[in-house]
């Protein structure tokens, strides 16, 4: 088997209860087949709390005031106290840790949903390298799995990776780029022409693909008036996903506030000023940051599109996570009277990822609302980033 991980993955150590958000409360915690079962065997006076404690026809973990039953006063983890690591689901022992799985790969990241693997993340100065290696190990079977989209879909990724680190191009024009490749080669996976996609990708990759792609999009940008309303509209997606951390709706309200409540007129002005402000930053780079987001959806979420046949669709799921999340930086530098520091920004991402990765029915409602053609067509897409 071949174990991808980015080059920072070992970089994380928890921080146990020094955590400002911890990971064991807001969310439910799924437990493994092999771990119920040994749960259930547990004997004695902790046995009985294991067995009040679990939802068995669910296999999760009950929660008490949106806090896992094993959270204790000191934000520490009981179960942990009682037995080990050993004694852990495999949710709990693997978090941060995210895995996909493929035939034969595997590849592994860090959660952007962790408030220390945000800071890793987004902390990132270079451009994300992705190391590889094989290991022994059960592989997974995956019946009718799709190996040639598959491999198109790892060759388009590997040409995205590196239009989305060429730092000598503007980021929203690598971001632009990249989106467009996902729409064009959807086209021919939708028309059965995916023998295309050599081409497709010799074209995306040449060495004046930039330029001629930056003369394509002239004139595209959404003027302040336009672009409130789709951010706007955007942003309102997100009141209504399930929340998770309840803090998060006060949260979202007030930034949301802060962007669009004195309406198109002071959102542009304001856009203004806090273009001048990051021109003037020497330790927050606003380029670097939007990069080493895509790249972390991009390389989270792209290549399952093998699965469901959807590679424009979660092309724009990442798109979208990142726009919004420096939209809501942008609205944190308004209600901070100017001032936007990296540990709210890394907090912003990690809230946005809590609430949106960590929820299926969360991520299906955006991956269905940016499947409406009009809201999110390419057109559109454009002329908010641009």
């Amino acid at each position: 088997m071949i174990v991808t991980a980015p080059h920072y993955y070992k970089e994380f150590q928890c921080i146990a209860g020094e955590c400002p958000d911890t990971c064991c409360a807001g969310w439910e915690i799924a437990i493994d087949p092999k771990s119920l079962k040994k749960y259930r065997k547990r004997k004695g006076p902790f046995g009985n709390r294991l067995h009040n404690s679990i939802d068995w026809e669910r296999g999760v973990f009950y929660q008490y005031g949106h806090r896992c039953a094993f959270l204790n006063d000191e934000n520490l983890c009981d179960l942990q106290a009682e037995g080990g690591e050993g004694m852990l689901c495999k949710t709990c022992r693997r978090y941060p840790r995210h895995v996909e799985e493929f035939e034969g790969v595997r590849e592994i990241s860090l959660s952007l949903s962790c408030i220390q693997s945000a800071k890793i993340i987004l902390g990132c100065k270079e451009p994300v390298r992705f190391v590889s290696r094989e290991r022994e190990g059960r592989e997974e079977n995956f019946p009718d799995f799709d190996y040639f989209l598959y491999t198109k879909l790892i060759d388009s990724r590997d040409l995205m990776f590196r239009i989305l680190q060429n730092r000598e191009m503007d980021l929203r024009l690598r971001l632009l780029m990249v989106l467009s490749l996902s729409h064009d080669l959807q086209r021919r996976i939708d028309e059965g022409r995916l023998f295309e996609a050599d081409g497709l990708l010799e074209r995306y990759g040449h060495p004046g693909a930039g330029e001629r792609f930056r003369r394509q999009i002239e004139g595209m940008g959404f003027g302040p008036i336009r672009r409130f309303a789709a951010m706007d509209k955007a942003l309102e997606i997100l009141s209504f996903m399930e929340v998770l951390n309840p803090s998060w709706t006060p949260k979202l309200a007030g930034l949301r506030q802060a962007l669009f409540g004195q309406g198109p007129g002071a959102y542009g002005r304001k856009r203004e000023e806090f273009g001048r402000w990051l021109a003037g930053q020497n330790e927050f780079d606003w380029q670097v940051l939007g990069e080493q987001l895509m790249v972390y959806f991009v390389y989270t979420y792209y290549c399952g599109a093998v699965y469901d046949e959807r590679a424009y669709t979660r092309m724009k799921f990442a798109a979208f996570a990142v726009l919004a999340i420096q939209e809501l930086a942008f609205g944190c530098w308004i209600a901070g009277g100017g001032k936007l520091f990296f540990e709210e920004f890394a907090d912003l991402a990690h809230c946005f990822s809590r609430e949106v990765e960590h929820s299926d029915p969360n991520k299906k409602l955006l991956m269905e609302r940016l499947e409406e053609q009009w809201d999110y067509r390419m057109e559109t897409l454009a002329g908010i980033i641009l």
